[in-house]
C-alpha cells in the first residue's frame, strides 16, 4: 500500500481550498486572475501595434477559449475587432444561455490539432491561453503549432512550465513529476485541486493523461520564430508565453529569449 502511504504524504503538501481560491479564474480578485490581467496587457499591446498597420477590423483566432474572457476584459463589443473563438463544442447561442450575444464574436466547433476548415492566413493573430497542455501528446502538442503558423503571421500562446514544482490544475506540488500510475491511483481516491476523485480507472487515466506540460526547449522547436517570455514568482518561471508579432512585448515582471522577426505559416479545452 505504498502508494496510498505516498499519497497521505502529498495531500498534506497540497492547500486545498486556500489553492482553489487563489486559482479561481472566475473571481475578478483572485491571484490567478491578477496575472492574467497582467498578461493581456502585453496582448493588448501587441494587438494596439498591428491596428495602427490596418484599416480594417484585427481578426483573432482565440483557440480553446469563452466569449465570458473576451467579456471580462471589454473586447466583446469592439468594433475594431473580430474574435473567433474555436472550442470542441461551440457555446450555445444567446437563447439557450441567457448569455448576451456580441456583433464581433463568432464561437465555432473545432479541434486545436485541424482547423483546416479555415484557409491559410485567415487571421491577423492567433490567441490561446492554456490549451496547448491539454493535448495529451507531443505530437497533438506540434499539430496544433503548425495550425497556429498557419493560420496567422501573428500569434500569442501560453502554456504553464512543467519545471515549475506545483501543477496548476491539480493544484499539487510535485504532481507531474510523479509516475503516471501513482497519479491515476491518487486520483481515483481523492480530489486534487479541480480534478477528482474519479473511481473508475479509465477515466481517472484519461483525466491524468490530458495534461502534458511544456518546456521551453519543446516551445522554442514548435514557435521558432517566436520570442519565448517567462511570467515568474519568486525565482521559480510559472508560464511560457510564445509570442511572435511586431513588438513582442513581455508581462510585467516577464523575461524574454529569442527572437520574433520570423512570420510562420484532439483536443481544445473547455474554458480557461
Amino acid at each position: 500500500m505504498r502508494q496510498f502511504s505516498v499519497a497521505a504524504r502529498i495531500r498534506r503538501l497540497s492547500p486545498g481550498g486556500t489553492m482553489r481560491r487563489l486559482a479561481n479564474v472566475h473571481d475578478a480578485r483572485s491571484f490567478s486572475n491578477s496575472r492574467r490581467t497582467r498578461r493581456f496587457e502585453a496582448f493588448a499591446g501587441l494587438v494596439d501595434d498591428l491596428q495602427r498597420q490596418s484599416s480594417r477590423p484585427l481578426r483573432i483566432l482565440d483557440i480553446g477559449g469563452r466569449s465570458s474572457f473576451w467579456e471580462q476584459r471589454g473586447w466583446s463589443a469592439r468594433q475594431d475587432i473580430r474574435i473567433v473563438i474555436v472550442n470542441l463544442e461551440a457555446e450555445l447561442a444567446k437563447e439557450e444561455t441567457g448569455r448576451p450575444a456580441y456583433d464581433n464574436i463568432e464561437m465555432r466547433a473545432g479541434d486545436a490539432t485541424d482547423l483546416s476548415a479555415f484557409p491559410d492566413q485567415s487571421f491577423d493573430i492567433v490567441f490561446s491561453n492554456s490549451v496547448i497542455e491539454h493535448l495529451e501528446t507531443f505530437e497533438r502538442q506540434s499539430a496544433m503549432a503548425s495550425e497556429v503558423r498557419r493560420l496567422a503571421p501573428q500569434y500569442w500562446i501560453q502554456t504553464p512550465n512543467f519545471w515549475f514544482p506545483v501543477e496548476p490544475h491539480f493544484l499539487t506540488p510535485f504532481w507531474h513529476w510523479l509516475p503516471v500510475n501513482v497519479r491515476v491511483a491518487l486520483l481515483r481516491r481523492h480530489r486534487w485541486g479541480w480534478c477528482g476523485p474519479c473511481a473508475d480507472l479509465d477515466e481517472a487515466r484519461s483525466l491524468v493523461l490530458e495534461h502534458r506540460l511544456m518546456r521551453a526547449t519543446e516551445l522554442r522547436g514548435l514557435f521558432p520564430g517566436a520570442t519565448l517570455t517567462r511570467e515568474r514568482i519568486g525565482p521559480f518561471v510559472k508560464s511560457f508565453v510564445a509570442v511572435c508579432g511586431p513588438a513582442a512585448a513581455a508581462p510585467a515582471g516577464a523575461r524574454a529569449s529569442g527572437a520574433s522577426t520570423s512570420r510562420g505559416h484532439s483536443r481544445v479545452r473547455r474554458g480557461r
